[in-house]
């Protein structure tokens, strides 16, 4: 794919997004991303030449330049955040049971590689103690830090101080299926919001409480680039979100101009006298790569939302997610759990369970997804439903 093989323009771009970012295909594959912290004997962040040492072959090209960058033994891919946040990257796998299985072992791989380092994996959503530090200099991160600090202090909090769980999905054998699961995977977003939000705190965040500070920053940071999109408008909104870096020719990103010029503007010439040419299809399948919608459209469907997790609670959300999308029947039945509540993303992030409507939406979706899931999932899940019953944050102590 060349950057030099120039678009004829919006028309062939929002053919190509759709083509690209919805994949048809049976349903039934699963993945997760899970992000923890990290932390030395001191409690300060580690060092990137550290954590490569003690990632070894698994270390990312991004720490290590040369590395193989192997999987580990349950297929997982490890990769590093700009703060130093450690990423777990699932492979595919076709049930819930044996995705689990894979992150668990990943993990336990993970950490015993970084206690043979005094590095500790810490799980959470947000840093409640470290100010924002961004340790990884690559020009993709500068030209991210370039552009949100010039909107607030929310985008360098979200890129170094926050952790999330991802789950992925499926999108969907044709067109109305795959309508379909991206209408429930918003639609229930909110009341999943309140339900996993476990980030109260967070080191230098603007003051006033909320439920999930790592979604506030998602919410503050860049509104054209991380707002919900509709099904139907994808391709199109996907062009008119300002342009976050201008690769060169030798395929390196760089910072965009200041102005927020979107990918349209660039296709119409508005960037003729600076840049010198219009994008081709190299540069639109970066540019949908620095879009950052609650849920995102990659051939498959990514959902973004989810906080990050205590102790190994990770499994929930995504046993819980991975149930919900299981069938037409249970997408249908995670709508109708959801109804009333599919705009209140908000009050979710900032209120979480205290508001009744996502309480009630929280405790039937969790129904629905026990009643969905395979006996080995349902125990956590039914806990979550009764916590989310009690209006009780994950990891809080039942009274």
């Amino acid at each position: 794919m060349s950057a030099r093989a120039t678009l004829a323009g919006r028309t062939e771009a929002e053919r190509l997004v759709r083509q690209w970012c919805f994949r048809r295909g049976p349903t039934g594959l699963f993945g997760a991303e899970i992000e923890w912290f990290c932390a030395g004997p001191d409690g300060d962040r580690v060092a990137l030449d550290r954590l490569g040492a003690a990632l070894g072959t698994h270390a990312p090209a991004s720490i290590v330049p040369g590395s193989p960058a192997e999987p580990l033994p349950g297929g997982g891919v490890v990769s590093v955040e700009p703060g130093g946040q450690l990423e777990l990257s699932s492979a595919p796998e076709s049930s819930t049971a044996a995705l689990l299985a894979a992150l668990a072992a990943d993990e336990a791989r993970l950490r015993t590689m970084l206690r043979l380092h005094d590095i500790r994996m810490l799980a959470g959503a947000a840093e409640e103690r470290r100010p924002p530090q961004r340790l990884l200099r690559l020009p993709r991160y500068d030209a991210m830090e370039g552009r949100f600090d010039r909107l607030g202090p929310h985008g360098r909090l979200m890129m170094c101080s926050t952790a999330a769980v991802q789950v992925t999905v499926d999108a969907g054998a044709d067109d109305a299926e795959m309508e379909r699961r991206w209408a429930m995977l918003h639609a229930i977003g909110p009341a999943l919001v309140a339900a996993f939000a476990a980030s109260p705190r967070l080191a230098g965040v603007p003051e006033g409480r909320w439920a999930s500070q790592r979604q506030r920053t998602w919410l503050a940071l860049d509104p054209a680039r991380t707002r919900p999109l509709s099904y139907g408008r994808y391709p199109a909104a996907a062009l008119d979100v300002p342009l976050l870096c201008i690769r060169s020719a030798d395929g390196a990103p760089s910072r965009a101009p200041d102005a927020d010029v979107t990918f349209a503007d660039w296709l119409d010439g508005a960037l003729d006298d600076t840049v010198g040419r219009r994008p081709g299809e190299a540069d639109l399948a970066y540019h949908l790569t620095t879009i950052f919608p609650p849920v995102r459209a990659n051939g498959y469907y990514e959902i973004r939302y989810l906080d990050g997790q205590p102790g190994d609670g990770w499994r929930v959300p995504v046993a819980a997610v991975a149930a919900l999308s299981a069938s037409p029947a249970t997408v249908a039945e995670a709508v109708r759990a959801a109804a009333g509540t599919e705009e209140l993303w908000v009050d979710a992030a900032r209120d979480g369970l205290a508001v009744p409507e996502l309480r009630r939406a929280a405790v039937d979706l969790m129904t629905v997804a026990a009643t969905a899931a395979a006996p080995t999932e349902r125990p956590p899940i039914c806990a979550a439903e009764r916590r989310c019953r009690a209006g009780r944050a994950p990891g809080e102590e039942s009274p």
